[in-house]
């Protein structure tokens, strides 16, 4: 039976197959019918970190001025008219709320039908609200933010019991530079107001909005490079000018790279940076004058710290003789760095095809997103075959139960660590 189908035709028949199959479930019994395995899985990550079907938890509301600076430094702000045009509208009529949440999971906008606003209150679903998975359960904005897929979470499907009366349909915003999540956009509403097809059109919004943030930056670029040129022209040796942060708006006297790994809080003056070694950091409108000082790189085996213990949330933290820096990885990149840590002596592309995919021929895909990985890993990652740097230290720091390992990856090899992994939660290699 296709629920979302029956939910669409008979709203008050989905609304008790769903409870019937949500009972049997979390009293681990076989449901008459089973839940959709996105369900399942998310159901399963709630039990093993303790959330309580039956408890209606909260966490405080951000302050009015947290709210206010989260949404001035949010990206996100710059979609909203997009999202807005997309989505209100329809979801007006039809008694839906347009819900937008950061990263964290925390709820910054949110319009819509006044009536379903007023429901909306009743859940807890407010601004400044707490709407992480392994807080409020299983919702349409934290399970989208943990498997980095679109997901519609139809009544009883929610994991705490007071939810079952609503219905979300939520897509992960991610940044189209780097593949960062940037926060989740929901729509969501009472049961009887939802249709099988809203996850596609909440999908294809944000979608658009990614496409907007590309031309934004793409722009902000081009206003750098202006500023860029006469000053490179002056200038001998090897430079580079990025904006804050990172990504190379024009070089000189070296091979163009796409973005520089920059540590949080980058100062004027001499610093060492992991692709260039040290540098001359001059400030300029709207970014970075870099220029390599021709030393030798600072001596010392580096710490490379590849920490996957937080679903959905993925970084490597590399420390070394001269300095440290972190970064927050892309899905992908977190799937390829996760797999060669488990593979010190190296993947050939072909082996890390198969790895991902099950497939050895897609090695063009595997290239593309090392050669990615190598523009901010620098010379710690080697290639022929792919590999970290022999004398590099690599600590793994891996999720408490080991089926939380990467729950948006469907890559093979990592589908079977998930099934196998031992139970720590860090190893060094």
């Amino acid at each position: 039976m296709n629920v979302a189908r029956l939910a669409a035709v008979d709203a008050a028949r989905a609304a008790r197959v769903l409870s019937e199959v949500r009972e049997a479930t979390l009293a681990g019994h076989r449901a008459r019918i089973a839940p959709r395995p996105v369900i399942e899985q998310s159901w399963g990550r709630m039990l093993r970190s303790g959330v309580d079907p039956e408890r209606d938890f909260r966490s405080g509301l951000l302050p009015a001025d947290e709210v206010r600076r989260r949404r001035e430094a949010s990206p996100l702000r710059h979609v909203l008219p997009v999202l807005r045009e997309g989505l209100l509208s329809v979801a007006d009529v039809a008694q839906h709320i347009m819900v937008v949440a950061d990263a964290d999971g925390r709820v910054l906008w949110r319009e819509g039908a006044t009536g379903v606003l007023r429901k909306a209150d009743g859940l807890g679903f407010e601004l400044g609200a707490d709407w992480r998975e392994d807080v409020v359960g299983t919702n349409g904005v934290g399970t989208p933010a943990v498997i980095r897929r679109p997901v519609q979470v139809f009544a009883a499907e929610h994991f705490v019991r007071s939810h079952a009366s609503w219905t979300c349909s939520g897509a992960p915003i991610t940044d189209p530079r780097d593949g960062r999540l940037l926060g989740v956009v929901d729509v969501s509403g009472p049961l009887q107001t939802m249709h099988p097809a809203t996850l596609a059109w909440v999908d294809s919004v944000a979608k658009l909005a990614e496409a907007r943030l590309r031309e934004r930056h793409l722009a902000s670029l081009e206003r750098l490079r202006a500023v860029a040129a006469p000053v490179l022209a002056r200038l001998a040796g090897r430079a580079l000018v990025v904006d804050r942060d990172g990504w190379a708006a024009a070089v000189t006297g070296m091979p163009y790279v796409r973005r520089v790994a920059l540590p949080k809080s980058l100062a004027p003056g001499r610093r060492w940076l992991p692709s260039l070694g040290s540098c001359a950091v001059e400030p300029l409108a709207g970014g970075w004058l870099l220029r390599a000082e021709e030393e030798p790189l600072a001596a010392g085996a580096p710490r490379i710290v590849l920490d996957l213990a937080r679903p959905g949330r993925c970084r490597v933290t590399v420390a070394a003789s001269a300095g440290s820096w972190s970064r927050e990885l892309s899905p992908r990149h977190a799937e390829l760095l996760f797999l060669l840590a488990e593979h010190r002596d190296g993947r050939a592309a072909a082996e890390l095809a198969e790895d991902l995919f099950g497939d050895s021929s897609r090695t063009v895909t595997v290239r593309a997103e090392m050669s990615r990985i190598r523009r901010y890993l620098g010379e710690l990652l080697h290639h022929r075959p792919y590999r970290f740097r022999d004398d590099a230290e690599v600590e793994l720091l891996l999720p408490d139960d080991p089926r939380d390992l990467l729950p948006q990856s469907t890559a093979p090899e990592v589908a079977r660590k998930r099934n196998g992994l031992g139970g720590d939660r860090s190893a060094s290699c």
